[in-house]
């Protein structure tokens, strides 16, 4: 299991602390089953740890232009028409992805395309499978634009416990799908607004896996040009 860079110092420390707390433990309360239960205690919060920090070896082949990734493993809460006011001013359909602390919360490229917009906005910290997460919360927008000229603007967004955004890509590089985007630090939640007659592949409350799981088919080109008329 790959471990990803945003965890390799955090999960050193807890290890080394856990280590001093059972080892303190088997000297103070020798001869009862308290070291056991602190050891059973300590495997398993350190296991879920493990697991929030791991990075999935999951790779595309090729740009998969049209098709959209699920960015971050976890559960679909939101899909829905909306109008998007602030970076695409039109319709569109929303799909947001909720991470529990079960899930590893790296996040990927949804498309490939080139970012031509990446701002970040402080704000509450809101459970974030709640829907004034995706307006009020502390989060990163990106707008992706696509070679066949579609704009995709997704969210990193912060959680009630998520106290750091991590985002890797710079506005005005290109990238493929599947490539890193970034990072939430515990639990959490991406947004994805796609045009609004994109093919949803996805249903409420499906688990999903990023670079396994297509959200959607993008409007083939034809569309495209019915779109701009």
């Amino acid at each position: 299991m790959l471990i990803h860079k945003e965890g390799k110092k955090i999960l050193m420390q807890w290890l080394l602390i856990l280590l001093a707390i059972n080892v303190a433990s088997h000297f103070i309360f020798r001869h009862t089953v308290i070291p056991y239960l602190i050891f059973a205690i300590s495997a398993f919060y350190y296991g879920m740890m493990l697991n929030f920090f791991k990075k999935p070896k999951r790779i595309y082949n090729g740009m998969l232009l049209g098709e959209v990734n699920a960015p971050t493993d976890g559960r679909i809460v939101v899909i829905e028409k909306v109008f998007e006011k602030d970076f695409l001013n039109k319709e569109c359909i929303q799909i947001s992805i909720f991470m529990s602390f079960f899930n590893a919360h790296s996040n990927w490229m949804p498309v490939t395309g080139k970012i031509i917009h990446l701002s970040h906005e402080m704000g509450h910290f809101h459970a974030a499978y709640l829907p004034k997460s995706s307006s009020e919360n502390e989060r990163t927008n990106i707008v992706i634009e696509t070679p066949d000229g579609y704009r995709i603007l997704t969210r990193q967004i912060a959680g009630a416990m998520a106290k750091r955004i991590v985002t890797y890509v710079k506005e005005g590089n290109c990238y493929t799908i599947g490539d890193p985007l970034g990072f939430i630090k515990l639990g959490s939640r991406m947004d994805i607004f796609l045009p609004i007659e994109s093919e949803i592949l996805v249903k409420m409350k499906q688990e999903v896996h990023a670079n396994k799981t297509f959200l959607a088919h993008l409007p083939s080109a034809k569309k495209l040009e019915q779109m701009k008329k």
